[in-house]
C-alpha cells in the first residue's frame, strides 16, 4: 500500500479553479542489496514541489497569494507504471472540469550528455499539446525570469523515446487537462543505484523550479482560464 501526498493553497476570486504542480516521490527500491535512492529522479522534482508550496504561502502570507487554487501532489508508484497519477485522475478530490493545468516536475537536477557545453536548459514536453496559451505563458515565464533555454525536441508525440506518456502528466493529459512535463534528460545514472545527491546541480535545479513556479503564477493570476483549443495530433513540430 501507498499515498500520494497532497497539499492545498487556496485562492481568492478564482479558488473554484485548480492549477497541479506534480512529482513522483518513489523509485525503484532496493536490489541485490543495493540502494536506488533516485536523487534525480525523481528526488529533483519531489524537493522542487515543496519549494514552490513555500514561495506560493509565502506570497499569500504576504497578502498577495494566487487567484486561482493551487494544488501541490507527490504521487507514489510512478516506476509501476504512473499508478499514483492513475488513480488520482480516477478519484479526484477536485473537478477534473476545473482543473486548468497540471505542471510535472519529473528529473530536473542534472544535465544530459547533449548539453554538457550549454547546461543552462530545460526539456519542455506537452505544453503545446493541448493549449496554446499554456505554452505562450511558460515561454513568457521563462523570457522574463529564468532565461532557459527551452529545448523542445522531445515534445512530438512520436518522439521514440516516447518520454509525452512516460511521467505522471500523461494522466492528466489524458483527461484533456492542459500539461507541462518538465525534465532534464536522461544521463548515465538513470535508474542506476548512482543517482545520488552528490551528482545534483542545485543551482541549475533551483533555476528551473523557478520557472515551473513563475509558469504556475502567471497562470493562477491571468484574467481568463486557459482553454483546450488542440489536440495532440494538431501540434506543429517547433
Amino acid at each position: 500500500m501507498t499515498e500520494n501526498v497532497i497539499g492545498y493553497i487556496e485562492g481568492s476570486d478564482l479558488k473554484d479553479q485548480v492549477i497541479f504542480i506534480t512529482a513522483h516521490y518513489d523509485h525503484l527500491g532496493v536490489h541485490d542489496e543495493k540502494v536506488y535512492n533516485g536523487a534525480d529522479d525523481d528526488g529533483s522534482g519531489t524537493v522542487s514541489v515543496i519549494e514552490i508550496a513555500e514561495a506560493f504561502m509565502k506570497a499569500k502570507k504576504e497578502g498577495c497569494g494566487p487567484r486561482r487554487s493551487v494544488v501541490l501532489m507527490t504521487v507514489s508508484g510512478e516506476e509501476k507504471g504512473l499508478l499514483g497519477s492513475k488513480y488520482y485522475v480516477a478519484n479526484p478530490i477536485f473537478p477534473l472540469t476545473n482543473t486548468v493545468c497540471d505542471l510535472n516536475i519529473d528529473m530536473i537536477g542534472r544535465i544530459d550528455e547533449k548539453h554538457k557545453d550549454s547546461i543552462n536548459y530545460i526539456y519542455i514536453i506537452g505544453s503545446n499539446m493541448l493549449s496554446t496559451k499554456l505554452h505562450e505563458a511558460n515561454e513568457k515565464a521563462s523570457q522574463w525570469y529564468s532565461s532557459l533555454t527551452l529545448d523542445y525536441r522531445y515534445n512530438d508525440i512520436k518522439d521514440k523515446n516516447r518520454f509525452y506518456f512516460r511521467s505522471d502528466h500523461y494522466n492528466f493529459a489524458k483527461n484533456n487537462i492542459p500539461v507541462i512535463f518538465y525534465f532534464n534528460g536522461t544521463h548515465a545514472d538513470y535508474h542506476k543505484e548512482t543517482d545520488e545527491v552528490d551528482k545534483i546541480n542545485f543551482d541549475l535545479m533551483e533555476k528551473r523550479a523557478r520557472l515551473v513556479f513563475f509558469t504556475a503564477w502567471t497562470i493562477a493570476n491571468m484574467d481568463e482560464k486557459i482553454v483546450v483549443d488542440k489536440k495532440p495530433e494538431e501540434k506543429k513540430e517547433k
